[in-house]
């Protein structure tokens, strides 16, 4: 079997991180790397203990950096160590204890398997062993994950993942210096369609997960506005259409010189072609930051548009003579779904 890498990031760890490496040599874990995050100088016996295995090696951080950062200084190393020989990939385990060393043997055993993937240990959060505020926030970050990127995951938090070679130097760019840059490792894999493989673990929580390093409250706002980055653009950019339409509109019935009926019929096409042109530009361009031909980009957009157009006005009309309930509040809420329709449909298929 080839070689893997072990990474494991660390701060202030416990005793039992020595006897956790042990085993893994044991498991016949030969190369792994010990990240020390800026732990205090109590901590550094433990340290200078593991670094007596020739298994082992530590690279330290004179201040605490952050997991994200962790990482990334991990999968850099790792990248120099495949032009030296030959890896299957790299693990990242967590130092607390929560990942047992029979489920990191069977990542291996998948990893070996696979050519380019992405690799989760995933927990089960239904069991009674898990505390509340691990398995509601964990089923919150999977549900809005599936929303907006369109994969249904278990665990979007775990640390216990394992990387093909081939597709490490895909992650080290991203931006994250928290527990927020794994949650950006799975949008990567997600927007470059590098495959996500889960592997249900044992679920161990010691101590009622006492030993965590996340912050409920900073980390959690930086995960959400990971998650919710290109969403917000998308937002953002349809709210400056909207107001470019208005403003347009309103423009042209003043300049227009003809009937009323038809002032507003060419008023309303001019507006939404000049916006819908913005609108294509800016998402294009800034929210998915599209790299590919204008051409073929453009009129898939310009057909959803349209599609999008006359499926509001049919949904609208048959809900009105449904329902019999005015017309603007059954728009709102049609529209309210289509511009969610539309953000996968430009997200997933239209930009690339």
């Amino acid at each position: 079997m080839k070689n893997t890498l072990v990474l494991i990031p660390t701060l202030n760890p416990t005793d039992s991180l020595i006897s956790y490496i042990d085993e893994l040599i044991k498991a016949d874990f030969t190369r792994i790397l010990v990240i020390d995050d800026g732990s205090s100088n109590k901590y550094q016996s433990i340290f200078i203990e593991l670094a007596k295995r020739k298994e082992v090696e530590i690279l330290r951080h004179v201040i605490n950096l952050g997991k994200g950062r962790a990482l990334k200084n991990g999968f850099n190393y790792f990248m120099n160590l495949v032009e030296e020989t030959d890896f299957l990939g790299v693990i990242t385990v967590d130092s607390d204890g929560q990942h047992a060393v029979k489920d990191v043997i069977r990542i291996r055993e998948v990893l070996n398997a696979s050519s380019n993937s992405l690799i989760l240990g995933s927990r089960d959060f239904d069991q009674s062993t898990v505390p509340f505020k691990s398995k509601f926030g964990n089923k919150l970050t999977s549900s809005v994950f599936q929303l907006l990127y369109g994969i249904k995951l278990m665990d979007t938090q775990t640390g216990l993942r394992a990387l093909t070679t081939n597709c490490v130097d895909s992650f080290i760019p991203l931006v994250g210096e928290r527990f927020e840059y794994e949650t950006n490792m799975l949008i990567e894999a997600a927007h470059a369609k590098i495959p996500i493989q889960e592997i249900e673990i044992e679920t161990i929580y010691i101590d009622d997960n006492s030993e965590t390093h996340f912050d409920p409250i900073n980390d959690s706002l930086k995960i959400y506005g990971a998650l919710f980055k290109t969403f917000f653009k998308y937002m953002a950019s349809s709210v400056l259409s909207f107001s470019i339409d208005i403003a347009m509109f309103q423009l042209l019935i003043v300049l227009l010189n003809m009937g009323a009926s038809n002032k507003i019929i060419t008023a309303t096409i001019g507006a939404r072609m000049i916006s819908s042109l913005f609108n294509y530009l800016t998402n294009k361009q800034m929210v998915f930051k599209d790299k590919s031909n204008h051409t073929s980009v453009f009129w898939k957009y310009a057909g959803l548009v349209l599609i999008q157009m006359f499926s509001s006005a049919l949904l609208v009309a048959s809900f009105y003579s449904t329902l019999q309930i005015n017309e603007t509040i059954i728009k709102l809420v049609v529209d309210s779904l289509l511009f969610f329709i539309s953000f996968r449909i430009q997200k997933k298929i239209i930009f690339n």
